[in-house]
């Protein structure tokens, strides 16, 4: 695999599942020269940036159910990070809600291209009709409060949300806690020393 640091996280996947990344990565360079998939500044960081950053929240999505029969919704997906990454990693059944056309064809060719069954809303998530998730995700996209409300027709008592962010991960959960009841555990990001994983459950309006 053609990676300069892929690091412990993406270490002990198969060699078919490290083609298909790479695979991945190669159209992400590709389709960058005409599409703003992610920030120029991060693609010479590529692997640890997106990937990596991705893959971590695979071992945290335990015990929401059985990859084969695990539903993963993931809200804004853009290039398809975290959610056509966890797809790749064999997360389960994996959504992946994009509004925007381009980047929404970006996902399907390379769900196409690396052989992995997903499914590509190319809406914006209120214009989705929720259906019954075990996992939602989101990188980089709104407040912490706006994700519940968003998440929340997805939830069931037993469904997590896992939410990477960034240093001001503390505000938002002062700020959401006054609409929302939720527990919550933070995780370290190992990516990103100022970068906090939030991995919710029991959500509930306050």
């Amino acid at each position: 695999m053609s990676v300069s640091a892929p690091d412990a996280v993406l270490a002990a996947v198969s060699r078919e599942t490290r083609e298909r990344l790479d695979l991945y990565a190669d159209l992400l360079r590709k389709w960058q020269r005409s599409i703003n998939l992610v920030g120029p500044r991060t693609i010479g960081d590529l692997w640890n940036r997106h990937f990596t950053d991705s893959a971590q929240l695979l071992p945290l999505i335990t015990p929401a159910a059985t990859p084969a029969t695990r539903v993963l919704v993931d809200f804004g997906s853009g290039a398809g990070f975290p959610g056509l990454v966890l797809a790749i990693l064999g997360a389960g059944e994996v959504h992946l809600i994009e509004s925007d056309q381009r980047k929404a064809t970006f996902l399907r060719e390379v769900a196409r291209a690396t052989g992995t069954p997903v499914t590509v809303h190319a809406k914006r998530i209120e214009q989705v009709t929720p259906f019954p998730a075990d996992v939602v995700s989101a990188r980089a996209l709104a407040p912490l409060g706006d994700l519940l409300a968003f998440a929340a027709p997805f939830l069931r008592a037993d469904s997590i949300c896992l939410f990477p962010k960034g240093q001001m991960a503390e505000d938002e959960l002062s700020a959401a806690s006054k609409t929302w009841n939720m527990t919550v555990d933070r995780i370290q990001s190992v990516t990103d020393s100022s970068a906090t994983i939030l991995r919710i459950s029991q959500v509930s309006r306050a």
